[in-house]
């Protein structure tokens, strides 16, 4: 039998362009895998010459998903350029529309696009695995998704001047506007019915793992580094904090490490193949030192919460590999939830502070410094904004690294192992396609974010001989 390659291209219910190939060998078998990020934006580029406090609102630009991220990660960046420590009010500000993009991005994720393959099942009509199937069959897990995200979307809305996408509420300094006292009691009224929602969300993906049995631990499961913000005691932290990587094996190699001096742990690789790098863990070299961001990461990384709705979960979480770290990337779901309980927990102590309804919420200064280096737990992962400006404030050049780009080396392991688990012989089955890109939807990617791609998404799937002859193809959308 002569080698053959499937594409899947583009990958479906994701943000973005991308397309997956599987090489196969002379005898059926998977001997390769390979996500593509096909789409290239530039950002980084025609971002030069601008002047920096203007970033955080075109960096917010990048995504319409993740708009809040980057405005916050920019604004970071834009901080430290100022050499500035905004007030106590700006600070909790920015992390109330941080815990609501929390809110709104884990809850459209899970419930929308994460659930129909769940929920329905990798191998139902894809014509019904859908968030219009869902609605139909399960209306009342869609609506609360729906309301989830309502919510989130509603304290981005009014702390980003009226935007719930692209969002302009923090800038170089602090924040633009407060929060009234109205709409703050608005929110206190309707946080209880997020955590609610947020149990309830946990309770179904854990009914889910029950049923699934050792095929839910065995799905895309592989060893990997792990990276993410913690606080000064080791908890999850998602907008300030230290980094710090462990491997595999839960061994500590980098702890409560400066976010400023990033580049000396990390470096990025190019491959041919694809217009996303490939960052890696500097002293473990290429590929031994790829790693994972994002909830299943932050989980791993972190020895608690400090919210005890969500830290209990996370002790339940950690159960499921008590001596080393959660690897199968189902897990990512479950991980997920629990940050979106704790991003409702947090609203709530965000909200009972008086404090987020000061009017002290901006500094000025005058200085310029040369460097600016942003860095925050986006919900798909750890964020990087780097600028360098000259002493007019014009950016000279910029490196942004995005969750997905942190992931990227591990999305590619995970396709090659649901792959090498599903695809078998010479016709493409849609359970097979499905679960391939199921793979790739456990890490939330944002493709647009991490090319620096907008479009629609129809999907195409070739398996292909080594002498070029189609011999199956299944096409989508």
């Amino acid at each position: 039998m002569a080698s053959r390659t499937i594409v899947i291209n583009p990958v479906t219910r994701v943000e973005g362009h991308g397309k997956v190939t599987i090489h196969l060998d002379g005898d059926g078998r998977v001997s390769a895998a390979r996500f593509h990020i096909t789409a290239f934006r530039g950002f980084e580029k025609f971002c030069e010459g601008r002047v920096f406090w203007e970033m955080p609102v075109i960096t917010s630009r990048i995504c319409g998903v993740c708009p809040v991220s980057h405005h916050l990660a920019s604004a970071k960046a834009c901080d430290a350029i100022l050499g500035v420590e905004i007030p106590p009010a700006a600070k909790k500000l920015r992390l109330l529309m941080h815990m609501g993009q929390f809110i709104q991005s884990h809850s459209l994720h899970f419930f929308h696009l994460a659930s129909p393959d769940l929920l329905l099942g990798m191998d139902a009509d894809p014509a019904k695995r859908n968030i219009i199937g869902l609605i139909k069959q399960k209306p009342e897990i869609a609506k609360v998704g729906i309301g989830l995200r309502s919510f989130g979307q509603r304290i981005i809305e009014t702390l980003g001047s009226g935007k719930r996408v692209h969002p302009m509420g923090a800038i170089p300094g602090g924040m633009n506007q407060t929060l009234s006292p109205q709409a703050r009691d608005q929110f206190l009224n309707g946080v209880d019915g997020v955590i609610a929602n947020s149990q309830l969300g946990i309770e179904i993906i854990k009914d889910y793992y029950s049923k699934g049995g050792e095929e839910i631990a065995r799905f895309a499961n592989f060893p990997s580094g792990y990276l993410s913000l913690v606080d000064e005691n080791g908890n999850l932290e998602l907008y300030d904090g230290k980094l710090t990587f462990k491997d595999s094996k839960a061994i500590t190699l980098e702890e409560r490490f400066e976010p400023k001096d990033y580049l000396s742990i990390i470096e990025e690789r190019v491959e041919d193949w694809s217009y996303l790098k490939f960052p890696f863990y500097k002293k473990m070299g290429y590929p031994a030192g790829i790693y994972r961001v994002g909830p299943l990461a932050r989980l791993n990384v972190a020895s608690g919460i400090t919210t005890p709705l969500a830290n209990k979960e996370l002790q339940d979480f950690k159960g499921l590999a008590p001596n080393s770290m959660v690897q199968g990337s189902l897990y990512y779901h479950y991980a997920r939830l629990i940050e979106l309980l704790h991003a409702g927990e947090k609203v709530r102590s965000l909200l009972e502070d008086d404090e987020v309804c000061s009017q002290e919420i901006r500094v000025n200064s005058t200085k310029i410094n040369e460097e600016g280096i942003g860095v925050i737990e986006a919900p798909r992962g750890t964020l990087f904004h780097h600028y360098w400006v000259d002493g007019s404030g014009k950016i000279r050049k910029l490196n942004l690294i995005v969750a997905t780009g942190n992931n990227n080396a591990a999305m590619n392991r995970a396709v090659f192992e649901v792959a090498r688990q599903y695809v078998k012989g010479e016709k493409i089955s849609e359970g097979m396609l499905n679960r391939v890109e199921a793979a790739i939807r456990c890490y939330d990617p944002c493709i647009s974010c991490s090319a620096h791609a907008l479009g629609q998404m129809p999907l195409l799937v070739q398996l292909v001989s080594a002498d070029g002859e189609v011999i199956d193809e299944v096409g989508r959308g």
